[in-house]
Parts: structure tokens; sequence; C-alpha cells
């Protein structure tokens, strides 16, 4: 028999660009939030001074566009989100690419690219803490939430949510 052997080669990683804003965001009805926002630049929810967007919970769906002349080199064009909380479903050009569910958001647009402009979706989902604490606040009017058992009460510190990226079209070696 013959041995198997394998070549370790590093993965390395050239950005073709970062995607910029502005971030259309639709949110999920029924959640608090308005039905959309548009984001100049990507950040996470709880630093919005508006308050069914600092403590929404559930799905809002980023939209934008890029332009890439052509992809240089060899290799895999890469979209990168950056840090997401908590999963992304992807969609290029109308078609859906993946979901990403862990470190690294990262994966294969190769195939859903074309030269100039290119329309990018995101469809970002979070966890429930952020809007239990905000169904908690004093001037909270309308409570969104229930839940029997109090794990978060006014106090309690928001976790990051949404897409603060950043989101980058990388080039895989």
């Amino acid at each position: 028999m013959s041995a198997l052997t394998f070549e370790y080669r590093p993965v390395s990683y050239e950005e073709l660009l970062t995607v910029q804003g502005p971030w259309n965001v639709e949110f999920q009805k029924g959640r608090g939030a308005p039905d959309k926002a548009e984001f100049p630049t990507l950040m996470s929810y709880t630093d919005s001074d508006i308050p069914g967007i600092k403590y929404f919970s559930g799905t809002a769906t980023y939209s934008t566009t890029f332009t890439i002349d052509a992809i240089l080199g060899e290799g895999k064009a890469m979209l990168d989100l950056g840090t997401v909380k908590n999963i992304a479903e992807v969609s290029v050009n109308g078609r859906v690419v993946t979901v990403l569910w862990k470190t690294p958001f990262r994966t294969d647009i190769g195939e859903y690219l074309k030269e100039g402009e290119n329309s990018l979706q995101v469809k970002v989902t979070n966890l429930w803490p952020n809007r239990i604490i905000g169904d908690a606040q004093i001037d909270a009017t309308e409570k969104i939430t229930f839940t029997p058992a109090a794990f978060y009460n006014a106090g309690s510190p928001l976790l990051p949510g949404g897409l603060p990226g950043p989101v980058k079209v990388v080039l895989q070696n």
C-alpha cells in the first residue's frame, strides 16, 4: 500500500473591496422596530438611538449594491461578512448563496458575481435577550415578548446584534 501524503498550503486572502453603505435594512414586523431604516454604515443594533432598533430581536434584511470591475488573479471570490450576530442568509444578485452560522462568516460567491453592479442581501437573525431587556425598560410602552423566567432585566447588558461587519469581497488564494 502506498501512504497518503498531504502538502500544507496556508490560505491567504487579498481584499478586493469593502462593501460600503448605505445599507437599507428591513425589520421583521411585530418586533418593535420600524419597518425599515437606512444605515449609512454598518453597526450593532445596540448603537442605535432608536429604541425599536436598539432592542430589536428577530430577522432583519440588509440590502445594498457594490460594483466589481473584474476579479483579478487566481482563486475564489469570497464574501466576508466580518462580525454577524448571530445567523446570516446570504443572497447575491437575487440568488441564495448559503446560510452562515459560525465564524468565519465567509462564503464563496464567485459563481454569483457579475462584472459591474451586484446586489447583496443579508438576512440576519439575532437572539431574544435584547428584546426582553427592551421590554423591561421603564419607558417601554408596548411589550413584545413574554418569558416566565426573568433571566434579563432593564439593567442587563445588551448583546451586540445585527451585522456590524465590515463586509468585504476578498480573493482566496
